[in-house]
C-alpha cells in the first residue's frame, strides 16, 4: 500500500481563499499547491500531475468551465468545483463537461475534506468486477445484485443505471450523462424516462425509499449513489 501523500492542486482568483485553504490542506496531511486562474492551473496540472483538482469557475484569462474541458482531454483525474455559483444551469455544465462533484461557496472545510476523501477513494471501475456496498452487491461481470443477502432481479435497463450509479459513487450523474449512458443517446429519451426507471429500480432496492440508502436525488441535476463501498 502506497503511503504518498496526495497532492491536491488548488485554483482560485482570491489569494486569501487560497492561502487559508492551502494552508487547512497542510494542516490535514495532504500536499497542496494553487493556481489563480485555468491558464496557470493547467501548466502546474501539466508540470506536477496531481491527484485532484478543486476550482473556482468565475476566474480571469480561463475560467473554470475552460479547466474542466481541457484536463477532460487529458486526463481523468477527480476535479472538484468549488463556486459561489450554485444555479442547476452552472452545476450541470461543469459536471457535463467532466467535474466530478460541486461544491457551493460558503463552505465549510469539513464538507471539503469529506468530498475529498470520496473523490481520492474511487478507483476506475473497470479494475473492479466486483463492488461492495453496505447490504448490496453488485457483480458487474456476472449481472448479479445481491441485496441483504439475496438475489435480486433487475430488468437490463434498471441493471445499467444501478451500475453506472455505483462505479460513480459518491459523484452526481446528471440526467444527461445517464441518457447518454444508458440509452446510448437514443433519440426521444426524456429525462422523465430516466425518472421512471430510478423509481422502479428504487423500489427494489431501497428499504425506504423516502429515505434513500443508496440513491439520492440531485434537484434538477440528476442523482447520485450515497453509500460508502466496503473495504477489500
Amino acid at each position: 500500500m502506497s503511503l504518498r501523500v496526495p497532492l491536491i492542486l488548488f485554483v482560485d482568483d482570491d489569494a486569501r481563499l487560497r492561502s487559508l485553504v492551502a494552508a487547512e490542506l497542510r494542516s490535514n496531511r495532504y500536499e497542496a499547491i494553487v493556481a489563480s486562474n485555468g491558464r496557470e492551473a493547467l501548466e502546474r496540472f501539466r508540470d506536477v500531475t496531481p491527484d485532484i483538482i478543486v476550482t473556482d469557475l468565475a476566474m480571469p484569462e480561463s475560467d473554470g468551465f475552460d479547466l474542466i474541458e481541457q484536463v477532460r482531454r487529458e486526463s481523468q483525474l477527480p476535479i472538484i468545483v468549488l463556486s459561489v455559483r450554485n444555479s442547476d444551469t452552472e452545476k450541470i455544465r461543469a459536471l457535463d463537461l467532466g467535474a466530478d462533484d460541486y461544491v457551493v461557496k460558503p463552505f465549510s472545510m469539513p464538507e471539503l475534506l469529506a468530498r475529498l476523501r470520496a473523490q481520492l477513494r474511487r478507483r476506475p471501475a473497470e479494475a473492479h468486477s466486483i463492488l461492495r456496498f453496505p447490504g448490496l452487491v453488485v457483480d458487474i461481470e456476472r449481472r448479479r445484485v445481491i441485496l441483504d443477502d439475496r438475489e435480486i432481479r433487475l430488468t437490463p435497463t434498471e441493471l445499467a443505471l444501478l451500475e453506472l450509479l455505483v462505479s460513480n459513487a459518491g459523484k452526481p450523474v446528471t440526467l444527461a450523462q445517464i441518457v447518454r449512458r444508458v440509452w446510448k443517446g437514443a433519440p426521444g429519451t426524456s429525462f422523465d424516462t430516466v425518472r421512471v426507471h430510478i423509481r422502479s429500480l428504487r423500489r427494489k432496492i431501497e428499504p425506504n425509499a423516502a429515505t434513500p440508502r443508496y440513491i439520492a436525488t440531485e434537484p434538477w441535476v440528476g442523482y447520485r449513489f450515497i453509500a460508502e463501498p466496503e473495504e477489500e
